[in-house]
C-alpha cells in the first residue's frame, strides 16, 4: 500500500489499462500541521468552516433516516390492526427484520463503492431510492402486508447507501478529538431520530387519524437532503485529515477483507457493536408495546406510550453520546485504551438497569421509566465511539468496506434477528393466553435476552481494550510509510480519462 496525491480533490482508482505520462516530482514537501492531537499522535490540519457546514448536514439527514425507522415501531399497533396480524408478534416482529435485512446486505455492497468512486453521487442517489420507496410504503393496501414487508426491506437499501458512506466523510475531513468530537455531533442523530419518530411518527398519524401519512413527511424531506449533498458538500480526499490532502490508493476488495480478518480490534468492536444492535433492535420495537400492554392493564389509555419512550430515548440519547465521548477523551490521558473499556463498561452497567426495568415494569411504572432511561444512557455511551475506533485502526481507503462489513454482521447477527426471536419468544411463552397481563409477561420473559447480549457485549470490548494500542499503531505506522515513500519515489502519472496523480510503485497491484 502507498500513498499518493491527486491534483485535485477526489481520489480515483488506478487503472493499469491507462496509459500514462511519467515525469519525476522535484521539492515534494509535505504540508506542516497546524496543530497536533497528542492523545491520538496525528498531526491536525485546520478543517475550515465547509467542513463544519457539511457535518451539520450530515447530521440532519442521518437524523432523518432515524425518524423514518422508527416511526414503524411507533406506529406497530395500528399497523398490525391494518394489516389483520394483531395476535401475531412474529410477523410484526419480521416488518423490521426485512427492513434490517435490506439494509445489511447492500451495506458492503455500498462500502466498496464509498473506498471507490465519489461518494456524494452514490449518497444522493441512495438516499432518493430511500424517499420513493418509503412514500410508496404509505399506499400499500390491507390486504398486502407481504407487499409491505417487501417495501421496508427496499428502504433498508437505500438508508444502507448514506449510513455506510458519510461518516467515512467526517473521518476525512477531522482528526483525534475533533474527529470525535464532529462524531459525537453527528450520533446525537441517532437518539434524537429514535426519539422524534416515535413522538412526530405517533403526531402525524394521529393528527390525520392514519399512521400511513406519518410516511408521507420524510420522503420531501429527503429530496432537499440529496440538493445540499450536491451543492453544498464538497467531498474531502480519502485520508485528507490524516495525510495532508495526500490520497491513498485503493487495493483490491478481497485484499482489504483479509485485512480486516487480520485486525483483532476492528473483530472485536464489531462482535461489540453485533450485541449491542440486538439489544438496542430488540428494545426499539418491543419496549413500546410492552409498556402499552402496561397501561393498558392499568386502565391509562389516554396515556401515549410512543410520547413517553420518545422524550426518554432522546434525553438518554444526549446524555450517553455526550458522556461516553466526554469521558472517553478526558480518560485518553491516562489510558490509551480508554474507548474500547468506555465501550465495556456502557454495556456492562446497562445489563443491571434493564433488568429491573422489565421486572417491575407491571407493578412500578415510574421505577421501570427511570431505570430505562439509565440503561438506554450507558448503551448510548458506544455510539460515537465504536466509529472512532474503526478509525483508529484501519487506513482511510479501508473504513468504508470496514463500516460496511461491521453493519452487515451487526445487522445480520444482531437487529435483523432479534425483533423477530423475540417476537417468535413471546408468542411461544403466551401460549393460548390473550390477556393484557399475559401478553406483558411473556413479551417481558422475551426481553430479558436482551440483558443477557449486553452483558456478552461488555465483554468483547473488553477484549478489544488488550489489542487497539498495537493496532492503531499498525495503522498510522503504515500512513507515515506511505508519506515517506511518496516523498522519496513519487512519479506524476498523467491520464487522458483521469486527473493527474502522485502515484508510487507500490501502488500498482499485481
Amino acid at each position: 500500500m502507498a500513498a499518493s496525491k491527486g491534483i485535485e480533490d477526489e481520489p480515483l482508482l488506478r487503472s493499469l489499462d491507462s496509459p500514462v505520462e511519467e515525469r519525476p516530482i522535484d521539492n515534494h514537501v509535505l504540508p506542516e500541521p497546524e496543530d497536533h492531537d497528542f492523545a491520538s499522535d496525528v498531526p491536525i490540519t485546520n478543517p475550515g468552516r465547509r467542513a463544519y457546514i457539511s457535518t451539520i448536514i450530515l447530521f440532519l439527514i442521518n437524523l432523518l433516516n432515524y425518524v423514518d425507522r422508527y416511526t414503524i415501531a411507533a406506529n406497530l399497533i395500528a399497523i398490525q390492526a391494518t394489516y389483520g396480524i394483531k395476535d401475531n408478534d412474529s410477523l410484526a416482529g419480521l416488518v423490521q427484520t426485512v427492513f434490517i435485512i435490506g439494509y445489511m446486505i447492500t451495506s458492503p455492497v455500498f462500502g466498496f463503492l464509498g473506498d471507490r468512486y465519489p461518494r456524494t453521487i452514490t449518497m444522493s442517489a441512495g438516499i432518493l431510492f430511500w424517499a420513493a420507496m418509503t412514500l410508496s410504503g404509505s399506499f400499500v393496501p390491507d390486504n398486502m402486508f407481504w407487499l409491505f414487508v417487501l417495501i421496508r426491506g427496499l428502504v433498508g437499501v437505500g438508508e444502507a447507501s448514506y449510513t455506510t458512506i458519510s461518516v467515512t466523510i467526517i473521518g476525512d475531513l477531522f482528526v483525534g478529538n475533533r474527529r470525535t468530537q464532529m462524531l459525537m455531533f453527528y450520533y446525537f442523530a441517532v437518539p434524537v431520530g429514535s426519539g422524534l419518530g416515535y413522538i412526530a411518527g405517533k403526531g402525524i398519524a394521529e393528527a390525520f387519524q392514519d399512521w400511513r401519512w406519518a410516511l408521507r413527511v420524510t420522503p420531501a424531506l429527503g429530496v432537499l437532503s440529496v440538493l445540499c449533498i450536491l451543492f453544498i458538500i464538497k467531498e474531502p480526499t480519502r485520508g485528507q485529515a490524516e495525510t495532508g490532502n495526500h490520497a491513498i490508493a485503493s487495493q483490491r476488495y478481497l485484499e482489504d477483507l483479509k485485512a480486516l480478518l487480520k485486525n483483532k480490534t476492528y473483530l472485536f468492536t464489531t462482535l461489540g457493536f453485533t450485541s449491542i444492535a440486538w439489544v438496542v433492535g430488540g428494545l426499539a420495537l418491543w419496549l413500546v408495546k410492552l409498556m402499552e400492554l402496561v397501561y393498558d392493564y392499568n386502565g391509562w389509555k389516554d396515556t401515549s406510550v410512543s410520547f413517553i419512550f420518545g422524550a426518554v430515548t432522546c434525553a438518554a440519547g444526549f446524555l450517553g453520546v455526550a458522556l461516553g465521548t466526554v469521558g472517553a477523551q478526558a480518560y485518553r490521558r491516562y489510558n490509551p485504551r480508554a474507548d474500547a473499556l468506555v465501550c465495556a463498561f456502557g454495556n456492562i452497567l446497562a445489563a443491571p438497569f434493564l433488568f429491573v426495568g422489565l421486572t417491575f415494569a407491571a407493578t412500578q411504572v415510574g421505577l421501570a421509566w427511570a431505570v430505562i432511561l439509565l440503561g438506554e444512557i450507558c448503551l448510548f455511551l458506544n455510539w460515537a465511539l465504536v466509529p472512532d475506533i474503526l478509525m483508529q485502526v484501519l487506513i482511510p481507503v479501508r473504513r468504508s468496506t470496514g463500516n460496511g462489513m461491521q453493519l452487515l454482521s451487526g445487522h445480520l447477527l444482531g437487529d435483523a434477528l432479534s425483533p423477530y426471536i423475540l417476537g417468535a419468544v413471546a408468542d411461544s411463552i403466551r401460549g393460548g393466553g390473550q390477556t393484557y397481563f399475559e401478553r406483558y409477561q411473556s413479551l417481558a420473559y422475551s426481553l430479558y435476552m436482551a440483558v443477557f447480549f449486553s452483558v456478552i457485549g461488555g465483554g468483547f470490548f473488553l477484549a478489544a481494550s488488550l489489542t487497539i494500542e498495537g493496532d492503531r499503531e499498525h495503522m498510522q505506522a503504515t500512513l507515515r510509510d506511505c508519506q515517506q515513500t511518496e516523498a522519496e519515489q513519487g512519479i506524476i502519472v498523467v491520464s487522458p480519462v483521469q486527473p493527474a496523480t502522485i502515484i508510487t510503485n507500490e501502488d500498482v497491484i499485481i
